[in-house]
């Protein structure tokens, strides 16, 4: 997918995935949920997301709603968090070093 946010290009294609989240449920099914978290060649994060109908993925379709995908840009603060909530910690370490530090 690829798409173009505020003048700068989101593309699946050339970008590096950091990180996968499925919810395990059916393609057919309403709450169905998968995320991929991509960074750009010049370091930026963005989310690729695909949804149904009741997730935030979904998309107005006259008086109902159905399922949908988009791009959505993220900061390194919202990667991290999501690599942390969806990854493995050893993944998020190599990715976000920078930003860790010993509790």
């Amino acid at each position: 997918m690829k798409k173009i946010i505020n003048g700068k290009t989101y593309n699946t294609e050339t970008a590096t995935e950091l990180g996968h989240y499925w919810n395990g449920l059916s393609t057919s099914d309403f709450h169905n949920v998968s995320e991929w978290l991509y960074m750009t060649k010049k370091g930026a994060f963005f989310l690729h997301g695909r949804g149904g109908a009741a997730t935030g993925w979904g998309e107005a379709c006259g008086d109902s709603r159905t399922g949908g995908s988009d791009i959505r840009v993220m900061s390194a603060r919202e990667s991290l968090d999501w690599m942390s909530h969806y990854c493995d910690v050893e993944d998020t370490e190599k990715q976000f070093a920078h930003m860790l530090e010993e509790a």
